[in-house]
């Protein structure tokens, strides 16, 4: 790594062992005809993607001792368009897993929906609104497992309904988590079409149903474990709105995210908040 003064957001030594096996691999395999090996150190690209990911800059706001955008987009893109950032983020959450001391692969999931804004620019073409929350934008729907690890997510136009991404969601689960799935957990939101599609898949899907006599936010049983995940996103600011032209890459942005914390906890190392350790409070 370059001689600088490191960033909050950096990778540590530690956590870049974690992951650089697979970037390695990835150089290996995409040599350049003249031999080049480029401009940058590879370390420094996924620092710079995670620096982006954690304080919500944009492309042209990359501070001038990271890579500048023309190296990092490069690779943020070819990771995202040939599954490279999902290889290391599944490859962290198997790690998670036996570390908690769970099989690599699920037998239950929850799945849930969040809609975000879109930030001006973003094609109207990909975002609509969520007549129920009243969102214009985008609705991200992630399937976690009982850690809160992410086993899939998908990102369509905020009108799209609760069924369609329910549907879409589960074949993705059905492919990434190795056909271990038996249990999907969901509100109310989804209905019928999404439990007959589970069926089909080999997917029991249970619909939790509030009390109805509960107020505000009250956790379910189980199911506040995709609702923490999503808390746990939003500390990522690239992901307060949604800034990308394309859903893929809004997509690729949680995998980055969660690749992030995990390499935290399974090195240890806390995640850095807004408080400042010398901020005297009154």
């Amino acid at each position: 790594m370059s001689e600088r003064e490191p960033y909050p957001s950096d990778l540590s030594d530690e956590q870049w062992a974690l992951i650089e096996p697979v970037i390695t691999a990835w150089k290996d395999r995409h040599r350049s005809v003249s031999g080049h090996q480029g401009a940058y150190a590879m370390r420094e690209i996924v620092n710079a993607i995670l620096y982006q990911g954690r304080t919500g800059c944009q492309w042209a706001y990359l501070p001038h001792d990271l890579p500048p955008k023309s190296a990092t987009y490069y690779y943020f893109a070819a990771w995202r368009d040939d599954g490279t950032d999902q290889v290391i983020h599944e490859l962290l959450r198997c790690q998670v897993r036996e570390k908690a001391r769970r099989l690599e692969d699920p037998t239950l999931v929850v799945l849930d929906t969040q809609s975000v804004h879109a930030a001006a620019g973003v094609p109207a073409s990909t975002t609509g609104r969520d007549p129920a929350k009243r969102v214009p934008g985008r609705k991200r729907v992630l399937a976690v497992d009982e850690l809160g690890l992410v086993i899939a997510v998908i990102v369509l136009a905020a009108n799209a309904h609760d069924n369609t991404a329910g549907v879409t969601l589960l074949d993705q689960v059905a492919g990434n988590a190795g056909g271990t799935v038996e249990k999907a957990l969901v509100d109310q939101g989804f209905k019928k079409q999404v439990v007959a599609h589970g069926a089909g898949l080999g997917i029991d899907v249970e619909t939790v149903v509030r009390n109805p006599q509960e107020t505000g936010f009250v956790p379910q049983p189980k199911g506040w474990r995709v609702e923490q995940t999503y808390g746990i996103l939003i500390l990522h600011r690239r992901l307060v709105r949604d800034y990308e032209h394309r859903p893929a890459s809004s997509a690729s942005r949680v995998y980055w995210a969660m690749t992030h914390v995990m390499a935290r906890r399974l090195t240890g190392a806390n995640t850095t908040t807004w408080r400042d350790a010398h901020t005297v409070t009154t």
